[in-house]
């Protein structure tokens, strides 16, 4: 199919690398053109430096943005460019809100748009395994699912426009509460004199067992955060999960809490440090207690 793919970065750009690899005509762009353009050298996709050109007679819009501003952007300047019937996806992680304004803007003009947002972070984009939670309009989905399987390995309806991101929202609660507890039980291992290697062999076999222990225990435990899914970027994920809750009437207070620890860790420079950095405040803490 021709898909069109906005926002090449480091999710964007191996997901819409993957699109070639199944076969697809890719067209790239990135509001950085040189971001663009070395994606295109290096995949053989066709570079365009404009939204409207990169759309123009697509069956498929695919974007992987900021946040609810970059997509109403991307939307409004594509939408007339695009072929008759061509499906929009969002992969960005946005407000329930913008995902359902979208759907009514899309559907007005013979187009459909589906809020599709993912997680897996990173490797899961690099590797093609990544987990999509959508929302909108089933056979819509039905027409791309094939397509978006290049790069996930699930891909879940979850019901109207806006239900993949509430979805989404859903993902990020739980990671907060497990990241936490997580740098908690690190910090109390060195803090009881235990060998951390030890304590993770001893508990991760049983019902402590997560995937954010198997992947981030280590790195915790030897005070590494400079790679992964950004302390900003889960900022801006809870503050939408937080807006939410205020409007459903929810109540979130380890949510709460936890946004409160990820703004100590910006405080402390970890700004883009991997949302495990939440150890990284409890050890300064310790250390500031120590002194």
């Amino acid at each position: 199919m021709t898909i069109a793919f906005a926002g090449l970065g480091v999710m964007g750009a191996p997901m819409a690398r993957h699109l070639i690899g199944a076969g697809h005509a890719v067209t790239g762009y990135n509001r950085s053109p040189d971001k663009a353009r070395a994606w295109a050298d290096a995949t053989g996709g066709r570079f365009a430096a404009t939204v409207a050109e990169a759309a123009g007679g697509a069956d498929i819009l695919i974007l992987c943005v900021g946040n609810d501003d970059d997509v109403r952007q991307v939307v409004t300047e594509a939408l007339l460019h695009l072929a008759p019937g061509a499906v929009i996806v969002d992969h960005t992680t946005t407000s329930a809100r913008v995902a359902r304004e979208m759907a009514d803007l899309a559907a007005a003009s013979g187009r459909a748009f589906i809020d599709a947002p993912v997680s897996g972070g990173q490797a899961g984009a690099e590797n093609g395994t990544l987990s999509v939670m959508a929302g909108g309009d089933a056979d819509a989905l039905g027409r791309v699912q094939p397509v978006l399987r290049a790069y996930a390995k699930a891909v879940q309806h979850m019901g109207p426009a806006g239900a993949g991101q509430l979805t989404k929202m859903v993902n990020q609660i739980c990671i907060a509460g497990v990241v936490q507890g997580l740098a908690e039980a690190v910090h109390f291992a060195e803090k009881a004199g235990l060998d951390a290697d030890a304590v993770y062999q001893a508990v991760s076999k049983g019902a402590a067992q997560s995937w954010q222990m198997d992947n981030r225990w280590a790195t915790m435990a030897d005070g590494r955060f400079d790679f992964g899914f950004a302390v900003d970027w889960m900022r801006k994920d809870l503050g939408l999960v937080l807006d939410e809750a205020r409007a459903n009437g929810s109540h979130l207070a380890m949510t709460a809490l936890v946004d409160q620890f990820y703004s100590e860790v910006q405080s402390m420079g970890g700004s883009r440090w991997d949302t495990s950095s939440l150890a990284a405040r409890l050890q300064r803490r310790s250390n500031d207690a120590a002194d």
